[in-house]
């Protein structure tokens, strides 16, 4: 079995067919499936689907970064509430976005700041949302991280020195998504030299689908190819894998 610690499931794009993805992604050997918020408008979505499917998908709370606008003091308000009344898995997708808008830095590293604090105070782990901005969140973690926090890089698309740094921190993990199976990727190159005992998988679907699936859908059943790429560059067993990121996943989990 194998969990999928990182896909959006609530998403519409799975609108017409979600029960039979769902069927798929279990037929494939899929464990649970972890689902990140991304905003007001997604909760309702994501708490329905975790509903539906209690024992398979799990949910996260938080604010993404590129969600954090003029009003995020209020957004934050909203789902604080929630956190007490859902049964969540970790505080997230948190983190900062320099992709699409560079103006908003501080208000993201102040909604980043007040989430990671409820993750501690509820001793939750954070998924961390980072994009074309390591070295900010280095900087917030070199100041923010104690013995009470833990979390994961989900979709990390870094360099070697970026994970290094990252595992520096102590019980944080590496999330490897369909980019590991991108011939340009650059984390091929190094992966193999990092702790298998530190990473887990995602698809981010129905973003980044791996080979061959590249400009489609996709999907929670593909983490299988994800396991098989890492399998390939650490030179052992799909079983191996599927073992040990499983292992992972529930340990940072708590599942």
């Amino acid at each position: 079995m194998i969990i999928d610690t990182h896909a959006h499931l609530y998403s519409e794009q799975f609108d017409a067919d979600r029960d039979k993805m769902i069927q798929n992604a279990k037929d494939s050997g899929l464990e649970k499936v972890l689902l990140p918020n991304i905003d007001i408008e997604s909760i309702d979505g994501m708490l329905a689907l975790t509903r539906a499917y209690p024992e398979f998908c799990h949910p996260m709370m938080g604010l993404h970064p590129c969600s954090v606008k003029d009003n995020f003091v209020q957004d934050l308000e909203i789902i604080y509430k929630l956190l007490s009344r859902e049964s969540i898995v970790a505080i997230g997708e948190i983190g900062i976005d320099l992709y699409w808008d560079k103006t908003t830095l501080q208000n993201q590293r102040e909604a980043f700041r007040v989430q990671v604090q409820w993750a501690k105070d509820l001793k939750l782990p954070i998924v961390i949302h980072a994009r074309e901005s390591y070295n900010e969140l280095f900087e917030e973690l070199n100041q923010l991280n104690d013995d009470n926090l833990s979390g994961v890089f989900h979709c990390f698309t870094g360099s070697k020195q970026q994970a290094e740094k990252i595992l520096s921190y102590g019980d944080f993990y590496i999330g490897l998504g369909g980019v590991l199976t991108y011939k340009n990727s650059g984390i091929n190159n190094f992966v193999a030299e990092l702790p298998l005992d530190k990473i887990v998988l995602e698809t981010d679907a129905p973003y980044l689908p791996p080979v061959p699936h590249r400009g489609k859908r996709n999907e929670s059943a593909y983490v299988r190819l994800v396991a098989e790429k890492l399998a390939e560059l650490y030179g052992v067993s799909y079983d191996e894998i599927a073992l040990k990121t499983t292992e992972n996943a529930k340990k940072l989990f708590n599942l």
